[in-house]
């Protein structure tokens, strides 16, 4: 996600991309590339884009800290907020914190028009405009949340989809001759699975994902029963209950 941002801001702005591993540089094109914070401390940034992975995005912010002029805005594209709203309020600095609910692994980064993203409403006005403008120009669906709100919505948007799919995944075996929805659910699995242990964890150790779960087992329980016991008139009830929430 950061070469995908550096691409996107570099035409009208002024974009350096700093890393410790100078070989993740190779690629990035059109931008000044920096592998020293002393760099980063002559370029004097006006935003820092933090877009490491989620288990060390304070650690980088805390490092390049001492490096950035006292007006730059600080910004995140985390999908886990955990201690952000705390280290925002201590770290001297504006800030911005969105979530492209989107990424490589499933969205296809050249047609975003279906994809979303949400922007924190408690921040920089300046960034908060920035990021409106940077994400309309790519025509996603913006919606403006609380850190809380966010929290919230990821509980229910990422931790059920990705519980169903791990559970789905511990079951599996090998099909000689696999449908078209198994294919398709194997697919959301291996793009599942190829995404960083980590972040897999903290997306389900958010505060509100047990609810969901106990949400899932219940409904687990009420399909179990009803197959148990051959109730057509119970699965047809289940079945248009499904349909309603669908639509």
């Amino acid at each position: 996600m950061g070469t995908f941002f550096s691409d996107l801001l570099q035409p009208d702005n002024e974009v350096a991309v700093f890393d410790t591993d100078p070989a993740r540089l190779r690629f990035t094109y059109g931008v000044f590339r920096f592998s020293d914070l002393s760099e980063v401390k002559a370029f004097g940034p006006e935003m820092v884009i933090n877009a490491v992975t989620v288990k060390h995005t304070l650690e980088a912010f805390r490092q390049v800290l001492p490096y950035v002029p006292k007006g730059c805005i600080l910004s995140d594209i985390a999908s886990v907020k955990t201690g952000l709203p705390e280290f925002y309020a201590g770290c001297g600095h504006p800030f911005v914190s969105t979530h492209p609910m989107f990424g490589p692994t499933f969205a296809s980064l050249s047609n975003l028009t279906d994809e979303n993203a949400i922007i924190i409403k408690e921040g920089s006005e300046e960034g908060r405009n920035f990021f409106h403008r940077l994400y309309d120009s790519l025509r996603l669906n913006i919606v403006d949340y609380t850190f809380e709100e966010h929290d919230l919505t990821i509980a229910y948007s990422l931790s059920i989809p990705f519980a169903s799919t791990l559970v789905f995944g511990s079951i599996m075996k090998h099909q000689d001759a696999p449908g078209t929805t198994f294919k398709r659910h194997m697919a959301i699995a291996h793009g599942l699975m190829s995404e960083d242990d980590y972040l897999l964890s903290e997306i389900l150790f958010n505060p509100n994902t047990p609810r969901q779960l106990c949400l899932i087992r219940e409904k687990l329980d009420e399909l179990q029963q009803i197959v148990t016991d051959r109730d057509a008139d119970a699965m047809k009830r289940f079945l248009d209950t499904v349909r309603a929430n669908l639509n």
